[in-house]
C-alpha cells in the first residue's frame, strides 16, 4: 500500500521523506543538522536553556561551591590536559594555550607560585579557589 500523501506533489513528498530519513532509519546524523531544521531559539524575555534556575533555595551545605565557582573550576579543568600533571607553572600555561584558553586564564596561570602541581585541584587552590567538602 502506498502511504504517500495526496496533499503534496510527489516532489514535496520525496523531500519530506528525505528530511525524516535519519529518524526513520536510525542514522547517526542529527535530523536538525541543516540550519533550516534547527529548533527556534527563545524569544526576548524568555529564559535560555542554559540559564541557571536558582529560585532562592539555600545551598545543601554551607561548604558547597557557588555556581560561578563551579563554572570557573570547570573552565580551568577544560584547559589543562590530565597528562600534563605533575606540572610546573610553565607547563600548565603551555597546556592551556594548546587547548585554546583565554588570555585571562593564561594570565591567571602566570600568577601561580613556583613549584610543581600534582593535580588540577592543587592548581585550583593555588589560584584562590575554595575546597569543596562533600558529606
Amino acid at each position: 500500500m502506498d502511504r504517500s500523501s495526496n496533499k503534496h506533489t510527489p516532489r514535496v513528498d520525496e523531500q519530506l521523506k528525505h528530511d525524516v530519513q535519519s529518524v526513520t532509519r536510525g542514522s547517526p546524523v542529527e535530523a536538525r543538522a541543516q540550519e533550516a531544521r534547527e529548533q527556534e531559539g527563545p524569544a526576548d524575555g524568555e529564559p535560555t536553556p542554559d540559564a541557571l534556575v536558582t529560585g532562592g533555595r539555600p545551598s545543601a551545605t554551607p561548604d558547597a561551591l557557588t555556581h560561578d565557582e563551579v563554572e570557573a573550576r570547570a573552565e580551568l579543568a577544560r584547559h589543562l590536559q590530565p597528562s600534563v600533571f605533575p606540572a610546573s607553572r610553565d607547563e600548565l600555561i603551555a597546556s592551556a594555550r594548546s587547548l585554546g584558553a583565554s588570555d585571562e586564564l593564561v594570565a591567571r596561570l602566570g600568577g601561580l607560585p613556583e613549584g610543581r602541581f600534582d593535580h588540577m585541584e592543587a592548581v585550583w587552590e593555588a589560584l584562590g579557589g575554595r575546597v569543596e567538602y562533600r558529606a
